[in-house]
């Protein structure tokens, strides 16, 4: 299968169990589901597809040398995801703070096309709902791995805060060591942690986005308490799902639903707010691959250090919206 990916330009996939999964409806399903959820279906993001985000973790992980069976992990790993992606976990809400479709990984994926196809290559498909046990794939947060690389890569991209040829440049200093990523030199780790949290800021943790998901929940949430869509209609696809609850005539529904297709602006308000939320801040703490072990940045440039712990800080805590009139 040749592809021109936005992030990685021309590639050729050739191993005929990562065709084969490509090919299920269960993954071909991720081409319809945008990984910014509501602020892609409504244009205010680029329409970056999970079907993207996977397949291109996937080719970075061929990249790093990771072993077949980690692609895989690599491809199936966003495979549970719903409908507007992340606004479901608005919608659901984890004490525990795991993600919808990281808890409904396991039923999803017994439901689906895939164990068949996992099988028939001498796989099963429990091996996969797990993605700690993959460490280029997954790691816990700040430390690199391919998951958090590609959307970075791909997002950052996109909404012009890199260019391909500094994310060609960052690729070509990666290195896995003890089955962890690191960077082999300290230039391109402090990139990385500067420019993330570049994007944390823009893009993924930034007010009005976080107003918009808080929108689109509370209108699935009122989809549900009426009847209008079960839980099961999450795995729609986002136009699916958008257009079941515009065809429902409940008023409380096509009012939410005028709201969100007119333009709307969220406001700090600490005396009267419509929701508190408590943002989830993203950053990157590189690993620096040096004397034969990887050393946190933060560890190796204060300055690094300062200005992580600045930010954290200044971002941290619950924020408080209204909407704007």
């Amino acid at each position: 299968m040749h592809d021109q990916d936005s992030v990685y330009g021309q590639v050729f996939i050739q191993e005929p169990v990562l065709l084969e999964l490509i090919n299920t409806q269960a993954f071909q399903r991720l081409n319809q589901i945008l990984q910014h959820g509501i602020t892609g279906f409504l244009k205010i993001t680029p329409p970056i597809t999970r079907f993207q985000h996977s397949v291109g973790v996937m080719l970075l992980s061929q990249k790093l040398n990771a072993p077949l069976k980690e692609q895989i992990a690599a491809l199936l790993h966003d495979i549970s995801h719903t409908a507007f992606s992340h606004v479901i976990d608005h919608v659901f809400r984890e004490p525990t703070g795991q993600s919808y479709h990281e808890r409904m990984k396991e039923q999803y994926l017994q439901q689906s096309d895939i164990p068949p196809i996992l099988a028939k290559y001498g796989y099963n498909w429990h091996e996969f709902v797990h993605e700690e046990a993959y460490p280029i794939l997954e790691q816990p947060a700040p430390a690199l791995c391919t998951d958090r690389l590609d959307y970075f890569f791909r997002d950052g991209m996109a909404l012009g805060l890199l260019t391909a040829a500094e994310v060609s440049q960052a690729i070509s200093h990666l290195t896995v060591q003890d089955n962890q990523i690191c960077v082999d030199d300290i230039s391109t780790a402090q990139w990385l942690g500067y420019t993330y949290m570049r994007a944390d800021e823009q893009c993924w943790s930034n007010r009005q986005a976080i107003g918009l998901y808080e929108l689109m929940a509370q209108l699935i949430q009122t989809g549900l308490q009426l009847s209008a869509i079960c839980e099961a209609d999450v795995w729609l696809t986002d136009q699916k799902l958008w257009d079941k609850l515009s065809n429902s005539p409940e008023t409380d529904i096509q009012r939410q639903l005028a709201q969100l297709r007119r333009p709307v602006r969220f406001v700090e308000e600490k005396i009267n707010p419509w929701r508190e939320v408590t943002p989830k801040i993203r950053t990157l703490n590189p690993k620096v691959w040096i004397n034969g072990k990887g050393v946190w940045l933060t560890d190796l440039d204060a300055a690094f250090a300062h200005d992580l712990a600045v930010y954290k800080q200044r971002r941290q805590g619950v924020l408080s919206l209204a909407i704007a009139h």
